[in-house]
């Protein structure tokens, strides 16, 4: 054997032995979040699928679906849920592979699987004609909830959302992630701790112009999303957030319930005036509002404002009308 060779075999065995060590103690990690931060809520096994929610309250439903690289934790620590407590039945979901739901490999899990799933939920937990709050990624789900399971949906509440495809560096990004064997390996050793030393930066970005949240730390789990197995429901979002809006963008017109739009100027995440501004202009019966000095994270910004309009959706009658453009 020569030097070259015996050289090259001690660099492999190190490098092994590296990402055996990360691999520990990223799975030590992520235990240790989930001891941290327990479910809080209920299970409810659907199709093969155990998906954790929490509910409180009573009143006309409303159902909340937390965005990418995130939980059901975020409606708690933005408040709606909370709020939205007072005086309506509340359910908010981990969606497939998020928080503490399970994401099995049977399915791509595109925004309209996530859909089905859901509307398959909501009849086992007799939820009928719910006013659904999407944020981020999850406006896809709510889009196609509406689209394809229209009993279930009275009304639309569409946060800082994407809608229509445009090239996005982001999806390109975690796409190794996404794929089979690679994105095995990568969300096991060298993703977690990459994604946990970018994540203050994110939640600047998500938040900006506004400061991030003093309570955020404990309020919302951020140790959940970098698990492993997060990573890899993260990563399949990301992948297929482009081609859904393809697809759907084409049927938004059959959308025929009331859509309340939320966006914000500064959104650093989403372009929202080519993306909500249009879909204001798709969807006949929608109404657009524009949160002063917010970005991505509406929601935190004028939560009150949020569930003001969910309060007027739900009053509406079963049969909507066509409301004015606002």
């Amino acid at each position: 054997m020569t030097d070259r060779h015996s050289t090259m075999l001690k660099t492999l065995g190190i490098t092994a032995l590296a990402l055996g060590g990360l691999a520990i103690a990223n799975t030590l990690a992520a235990r240790a979040a989930e001891r941290r931060y327990p479910p809080e809520g209920r299970f409810l096994t659907v199709d093969g699928v155990r998906l954790h929610y929490m509910e409180a309250g009573e009143g006309p439903p409303v159902v909340l679906l937390h965005g990418n690289v995130s939980a059901l934790g975020d409606s708690l620590a933005s408040g709606l849920f909370q709020r939205l407590a007072r005086n309506h039945r509340v359910i908010a979901f981990d969606r497939p592979g998020m928080g503490h739901s399970d994401r099995p490999r049977d399915r791509d899990w595109t925004p309209e699987d996530q859909a089905d799933l859901l509307a398959r939920a909501f009849d086992a937990l007799d939820i009928a004609n719910a006013v659904v709050v999407g944020h981020s990624y999850a406006t896809l789900v709510a889009l196609a909830l509406a689209l394809d399971h229209p009993h279930t949906v009275k009304g639309l509440v569409l946060m800082a959302g994407y809608y229509f495809p445009t090239k996005r560096v982001d999806s390109a990004l975690v796409a190794p992630v996404a794929t089979p064997v690679l994105g095995d390996l990568l969300r096991y050793t060298l993703s977690p701790p990459v994604s946990k030393a970018m994540m203050p930066a994110m939640l600047k970005t998500l938040f900006s112009p506004r400061p991030v949240p003093d309570h955020l730390t404990e309020s919302f789990p951020a140790a959940l999303t970098i698990r492993p197995g997060q990573l890899r429901a993260n990563a399949q979002d990301g992948v297929t957030m482009v081609p859904a809006a393809e697809r759907l963008q084409h049927r938004y017109a059959g959308v025929t319930v009331p859509v309340a739009i939320f966006a914000g100027h500064h959104d650093r995440v989403v372009s929202q005036e080519e993306q909500s501004g249009r879909l204001h202009h798709v969807l006949p019966d929608s109404t657009i509002h524009w949160v002063p000095d917010s970005g991505h994270m509406v929601h935190y910004a004028d939560p009150e404002l949020v569930v003001h309009r969910i309060d007027e959706l739900s009053a509406e009658k079963a049969v909507p009308q066509v409301a004015a453009h606002k």
